[in-house]
């Protein structure tokens, strides 16, 4: 009997997701395992009609010639979305949806259609599915195998936030853009000798924050985990400027990022996980400090060119691995798990850990709290990226 199993991706995009897929899925299909991949992520399976037949474009078998090609470019080849088909709001339930029994409603404005998802899955014969996303899309991997559906986890995310493991795939190559963009922007700042605000992608942890600023040499950064004051990092700034024979200064700063007194700006409704859009307290600082020191200031919002175009080596090597290990749980039937790097090397973890914690910058370690800036105290034994 032929083996069968799905794979998707799902949340944001980022940078080695197609490698991950391409070894996955090239180990499968050479043990004569049938693959299906699944589009827009797990969207792909809540609005899967099992009445309809153009449905069929959502879930399709894969072959060597569909993944040939697709470790030369970012993103997912088979596209993602941020759904969760255990919280569906009311106004998102596909119609051929609002009547059936498979639903259970979980509020008012919620409903839970994780059944409709396992009756789809019966339906294609998948015995197993491989699922790379980050700790929202994983959690519903938990769920699953918790259903007593067999799942392998893969994570991704330029945050490098999933817990269990010290690295994600996105993660490198999301530092290596805003080093770049930190980097080309000194130009700027130092031609009109003013103070640059470079805002970072970093919800609950302030690690692309903390790395580009350590890499780039950035004067200050500012990360989610310490709120800041901000008459303080504006003083420190205009120090810095001074300080500079250039006669400029910049910092970094998380998107996720909260001033004393304040709160994290987020913008819109909730998505599926409970999460509004965040993004603009770099302007905000921005425009504060301008006022403080009536410097004239450049605010660049890097945003989501740290998770565009193709992987730099550390991704694609950390992506091909984890599609490789993921294929050998695949074989031995070793499902439940995710895999993981711990301390240099590649292990697993199970799924469930995906929920057991919140990962975030380890303040007394890596981070000066008086001076908003990187600081490792000893290298001695420290983890490769400062996780």
């Amino acid at each position: 009997m032929t083996r069968i199993i799905g794979i998707l991706t799902g949340g944001g995009d980022v940078p080695g997701l197609n490698p991950a897929m391409k070894a996955m899925v090239t180990i499968a299909l050479d043990n004569g395992i049938k693959v299906y991949g699944i589009r827009r992520g797990w969207a792909g399976l809540l609005e899967y009609d099992l009445n309809n037949p153009e449905s069929q474009k959502n879930i399709y078998q894969l072959s060597y010639s569909d993944i040939r090609t697709i470790d030369r470019s970012g993103g997912t080849f088979l596209h993602t979305s941020r759904t969760n088909p255990q919280r569906v709001k009311m106004n998102a339930v596909p119609e051929f949806l609002k009547d059936s029994p498979l639903g259970v409603k979980v509020d008012e404005d919620t409903m839970d259609y994780t059944a409709h998802v396992l009756k789809v899955l019966d339906h294609f014969g998948i015995q197993t599915l491989i699922t790379i996303g980050g700790d929202d899309t994983l959690s519903f991997s938990v769920r699953l195998h918790k259903e007593g559906f067999p799942v392998i986890a893969i994570p991704k995310t330029m945050d490098n936030d999933v817990f269990g493991t010290d690295y994600c795939i996105g993660f490198s190559t999301a530092i290596t853009r805003s080093v770049e963009v930190i980097t080309n922007m000194r130009t700027s700042l130092g031609s009109h000798e003013r103070i640059g605000v470079i805002e970072l992608f970093g919800r609950n942890s302030g690690e692309t924050s903390l790395l580009a600023a350590y890499l780039s040499g950035a004067d200050r950064a500012v990360i989610p985990e310490v709120h800041f004051n901000i008459d303080k990092l504006t003083d420190m700034l205009v120090e810095d400027r001074r300080r500079n024979p250039s006669n400029y200064s910049l910092t970094t700063i998380s998107e996720g990022a909260i001033m004393e007194g304040g709160d994290v700006i987020e913008t819109g409704e909730m998505d599926a996980y409970g999460h509004r859009k965040l993004g603009g307290v770099g302007m905000v600082v921005a425009e504060a400090i301008k006022k403080r020191s009536n410097i004239n200031i450049m605010y660049q919002q890097v945003g989501y060119m740290m998770r565009s175009g193709a992987p730099d080596s550390l991704d694609r090597m950390v992506a091909t691995s984890y599609g490789n290990l993921a294929a050998q749980l695949l074989i031995r039937n070793d499902t439940g798990r995710m895999v993981a790097l711990h301390g240099g090397k590649y292990t697993t973890v199970p799924v469930n850990m995906v929920l057991a914690g919140k990962k975030c910058v380890d303040v007394p370690s890596f981070y000066d709290i008086e001076e908003y800036r990187p600081h490792i105290k000893d290298f001695l034994g420290v983890p490769m990226f400062l996780s």
